[in-house]
């Protein structure tokens, strides 16, 4: 029969970790905010150049 118990000295389940986590990260804030800055940028020639 198989044995389920678990031990003592078994290693600890990894973390899970979520979107805030992936949302912390430096070069993702970076790489959305430039995004973002494009994205305003061209609304606002849409809205006053055009």
């Amino acid at each position: 029969m198989l044995d389920t118990t678990q031990s003592d000295n078994a290693a600890p389940p990894e973390e899970r970790r979520g979107c805030l986590f992936a949302l912390s990260q430096p070069p993702l804030m970076i790489f959305l905010a430039v995004i973002g800055c494009l994205l305003l940028m061209a609304s606002l020639h849409d809205l006053l150049m055009l």
